[in-house]
């Protein structure tokens, strides 16, 4: 499980809440920094909707992967506007829940849009998720997967 949400709750897009434990248990997890208000992050994000609805939805079995958004929106509406309008059937982290800050300084992020890929432990793999989905499509899921050193049901 993602250390790193241990104790959290997460929600999904109906709003229903989930337990991280459960959730993103052996799994690849993006944490996925992002705002309704950034126009980079509004370009990005239907790209980051198809690279998991090929991945997880579309995959038989389901890749072993999990994006939680962390939200940088100005309020709870504006979070849940841009997290129904634009995101993907991914969870998030409640917009009034604090640990959005401790995590975007353990992350380092100074900007949004950023994608930071994680293992279980929630060491980083990568910080640039965007650039490699945008460059390498789905192929950098497999180096992600290798790199999680998690059970691997992942045929693609």
């Amino acid at each position: 499980m993602v250390e790193v949400f241990t104790g959290r709750t997460l929600l999904n897009k109906d709003g229903d809440f989930v337990d991280p434990e459960e959730a993103l248990r052996n799994k690849v997890v993006g944490i996925y920094f992002s705002a309704g208000w950034c126009p980079p992050c509004r370009d990005f994000t239907p790209i980051l909707c198809d690279f998991y609805t090929e991945l997880v939805e579309e995959s038989e079995p389901p890749a072993q992967f999990e994006i939680v958004f962390i939200s940088s929106d100005k309020s709870t509406d504006d979070m849940v506007e841009y997290y129904h309008d634009m995101h993907g059937d991914w969870l998030a982290l409640p917009w009034t829940d604090d640990y959005k800050h401790e995590l975007k300084q353990r992350y380092k992020i100074t900007a949004v849009p950023k994608l930071v890929i994680v293992k279980e432990n929630g060491d980083v793999i990568t910080d640039k998720g965007r650039k490699q989905i945008r460059d390498r499509g789905l192929a950098c899921f497999r180096s992600w997967l290798d790199a999680a050193e998690i059970f691997q049901n992942f045929k693609g």
